[in-house]
């Protein structure tokens, strides 16, 4: 039987968009979070990302896919492609092999896990994650990216999220924020200061999450073409004026701009600009990465303190938080040269609301969703590490090893 023809460069720049979104958890993220923890901890924070790469593959491949793309129904897609039941040389989806779009699909799902999973830091039991993260990843991630994606309600609304700001980076911060008020703070916290332990992990963290955002943003193109480009170019702008935007900030309300600040400014960018890279024009991403920036350091300096939440590496505030501004912000510069979609600089204002509400109701559904599954989990199992292995460290009371 002859194989259906696909365009080589489009499966190419595909499969390199996957390992790039790959490599934002691992090493990406895994460097971004283990610098910042205590040195007791970093191993078990590296690990977190390194499980997620193993089993949201497999709840992925075994369901996950499924739930979020076989199907147009209004709020679940079905269950056509359980265990990949069907896929075919010949399946195709927007013109390019099935198999790519799930491997890609699937790198999107291991990132907003792993980003989850910073909020608890230091203080989250493994054996109740091994079971959260596949009820969450089918309850709560696979239908938020059915609706906007898969053809479900926010789709059919016309709510622009090109690249994930709902799907992965609310959906995660929200998330976090949930699991982190659910576990508490962790011992001593805020008195008690946990300073970074190596900054110089981070920073390469943050190196490696920048250069993978391009296939995150760029690779959301689906092809290998202006589009893409254009992306990964708003990408980069917003990137750097963001991190610039936090270092300034801190220059003139703390004295000194810090690295981590810098480092965190950028992702907070990439974050905000993820849902707009394919639908704004460049000044645009100027606008959006200060602004999400500004957003992000006052959720990560002035609410967190005000509100007393511990999260731990700040998934709340840098992509909860940048991930609601950059959502609104694409219905403020959608611009019909790009995207297609008109948005607030061209006279329509009714899509701000479409992006206002769509973003707030991917939220409340993750928020009630995410706390009910802790909430049923805690009356089987404990969430949270004794305090004794707080205090000595996660890396040798969980795993016998030592960074």
């Amino acid at each position: 039987m002859e194989e259906t023809a696909f365009a080589g460069g489009d499966v190419a720049w595909l499969l390199t968009a996957s390992a790039l979104v790959l490599m934002m958890t691992l090493p990406g993220l895994a460097l971004f979070y283990g610098g910042m923890v205590r040195r007791t901890n970093v191993l078990a924070t590296l690990m977190q990302s390194l499980g997620a790469a193993a089993l949201v593959t497999l709840v992925w491949v075994i369901a996950g896919y499924s739930f979020a793309f076989a199907g147009e129904g209004a709020l679940f897609g079905g269950f056509d492609r359980v265990f990949l039941s069907g896929l075919t040389l010949d399946s195709a989806v927007d013109g390019l092999p099935e198999s790519g779009f799930i491997l890609f699909q699937l790198t999107f799902a291991i990132i907003t896990v792993a980003i989850i999973a910073g909020s608890a830091a230091e203080r989250r039991r493994v054996s109740a994650w091994l079971v959260f993260v596949p009820i969450w990843l089918l309850v709560v991630y696979a239908p938020i990216a059915h609706w906007v994606w898969g053809g479900g309600f926010l789709d059919d609304a016309g709510v622009l999220d090109f690249a994930g700001g709902a799907v992965v980076h609310i959906n995660s911060g929200v998330a976090g924020l949930v699991l982190a008020l659910k576990l508490g703070p962790r011992r001593g916290w805020p008195k008690e200061g946990a300073p970074p332990h190596n900054l110089v992990l981070t920073v390469i963290g943050a190196g490696l999450l920048w250069v993978g955002w391009f296939g995150f943003n760029g690779g959301s193109a689906l092809e290998a073409n202006a589009l893409a480009a254009h992306a990964a170019l708003v990408t980069q702008i917003a990137a750097a004026t963001a991190a610039i935007t936090w270092a300034g900030l801190e220059w003139i309300f703390r004295g000194k701009p810090s690295v981590l600040g810098a480092a965190s400014g950028a992702i907070a960018g990439l974050v905000g600009i993820t849902p707009a890279a394919g639908c704004v024009e460049p000044y645009a991403a100027f606008i959006i990465g200060a602004l999400a920036s500004a957003a992000a350091y006052g959720a990560v300096t002035v609410l967190k303190a005000k509100l007393k939440y511990d999260d731990s590496l700040d998934a709340f505030g840098l992509h909860g938080v940048g991930g609601f501004a950059g959502a609104v912000l694409t219905g403020v510069f959608a611009a019909t040269a790009v995207g297609g979609a008109a948005g607030a600089v061209e006279g329509n204002w009714a899509i701000v609301w479409t992006q206002t509400w769509g973003a707030l109701a991917a939220a409340a559904w993750c928020a009630i969703a995410t706390f009910i599954i802790l909430w049923v989990l805690e009356r089987f199992m404990t969430l949270r590490v004794d305090a004794e292995d707080e205090v000595t460290g996660l890396d040798i009371a969980l795993h016998g090893e030592s960074a």
